[in-house]
């Protein structure tokens, strides 16, 4: 396994280029199942986690091919219809198999979903929608077992705002007979890209982006080339890092209008930051303030960047409140971060964050995918050397990150252990 060293105190400064949305990149290749021919996918990450998604889909018959910086996806022979445990256990995003399964073969075997222990995240609300459109469900073994002789439109509820379910149901929905609704739906970006993804394909979409989305089902669909929107997640990633080294980063290619619960945060502990077309430029200074944060759903401060913003409110004047809404177990890189000398308390729900002039390195443990993240940035602004070990988290959403830091003057790499 691989381990990343980091010597910190070092400020960032260059620019640096932001990849495809992984969490955009997921659904999207899973509605490639919904009709044959072949789909061209430009901005399409090479991470851990679309290497699970490929492998899922091509359990099922789909075929990819690489063209320079595209991916080709091919569904016309579907052999199966079963995503087995094995490729399943390490993601909980293979759900989002379902709904495409159902509405292209009318029956679907997939196992629970695993994944990264931050919260339990049930699918009973992707079950209770697709019952309503007339799947017959059983849970069989560990797997969801549904079969549906035809998909009917249906006036959905989520009781709680789910984005896999939101666009798993929206899948299952785009070729079902009639109209349906989506009350209280996500409103992610990412969602919005898929809902764009599948109106190019044929589907009739409106609302996405809102908390109510309606689908009409259409009789066929078609394969297109559609792109990938930039990842906000490690855009604000790399506002982090120049905030928390004291540096001046260009972060190209994103979607500011995608990241402004995270823009107003920085600004208010002091961050310089401007928008030039489609690149961010981001400052950091010696001074800043603690403020506190909640995550929400979008758009709401999201919780994917919770725990890389507790890493710099580590050294911020002042306290800090983070109050994690989302994920009941999101909390798990605080013991780590106390490692490096973070004063943190918990509360049930909330961390209340001392800022501190100084982090110190320590040898410290990845629990999940952003607290790998939060342990980075802690690391480069930390005094003496830092290593991280269960690196393998972060190589599940970010591609190159330690890389990419280093052509920003960081002194960061990998080891063997």
């Amino acid at each position: 396994m691989d381990k990343i060293i980091i010597e910190g105190g070092i400020p960032l400064n260059g620019e640096v280029t932001v990849g495809g949305s992984k969490n955009a990149a997921l659904p999207i290749l899973s509605a490639c199942l919904l009709t044959g021919g072949w789909h061209t996918l430009d901005n399409i990450p090479k991470l851990r986690d679309i290497w699970t998604i490929k492998e899922i889909l091509s359990n099922l018959g789909v075929v990819f091919d690489e063209d320079g910086q595209s991916l080709k996806v091919n569904s016309d022979n579907l052999a199966s219809h079963s995503a087995p445990y094995k490729l399943v256990k390490t993601m909980r995003a293979s759900i989002l198999v379902l709904g495409p399964l159902l509405s292209r073969l009318g029956k679907a075997k997939i196992s629970l979903p695993g994944g990264c222990a931050i919260g339990a995240r049930p699918i009973d609300l992707h079950l209770k929608g697709l019952s309503a459109m007339g799947v017959d469900i059983n849970l069989e073994h560990g797997y969801v077992v549904a079969s549906a002789d035809k998909l009917r439109g249906a006036n959905i509820f989520f009781d709680i705002c789910t984005v896999t379910g939101t666009e798993n149901l929206m899948m299952a929905a785009v070729k079902a007979e009639g109209k349906t609704t989506l009350h209280n739906a996500a409103e992610e970006p990412e969602v919005v890209d898929l809902a764009n993804m599948l109106k190019a394909m044929g589907a009739r979409i409106k609302g996405a982006g809102t908390d109510t989305i309606t689908i009409i089902g259409v009789k066929e669909l078609h394969p297109i080339r559609y792109g990938i929107i930039p990842d906000r997640i490690e855009a604000g990633t790399f506002l982090i890092a120049a905030g928390i080294t004291k540096g001046k980063v260009r972060i190209k290619g994103c979607n500011g209008d995608h990241m402004e619960a995270i823009i107003e945060k920085l600004l208010d502990i002091g961050m310089e930051l401007e928008k030039q077309g489609e690149d961010l430029v981001a400052i950091g200074h010696d001074k800043i303030k603690g403020v506190d944060i909640k995550t929400m759903p979008f758009p709401g401060f999201p919780t994917d960047m919770q725990a890389q913003f507790m890493a710099l409110m580590c050294i911020a004047n002042g306290w800090s409140m983070i109050r994690e809404t989302v994920f009941e177990n999101r909390f798990m890189h605080i013991s780590e971060l106390r490692r490096m000398g973070a004063d943190i308390e918990i509360n049930g729900g909330q961390a209340l964050v001392r800022g501190k002039r100084n982090l110190s390195g320590a040898q410290v443990m990845a629990t999940d995918l952003r607290a790998s993240a939060s342990l980075i940035l802690a690391g480069l602004a930390a005094k003496g050397r830092t290593e991280i070990s269960r690196v393998y988290h972060l190589d599940r959403g970010y591609q190159g990150l330690d890389l990419k830091l280093s052509l920003l003057g960081s002194k960061i790499w990998r080891e063997k252990y």
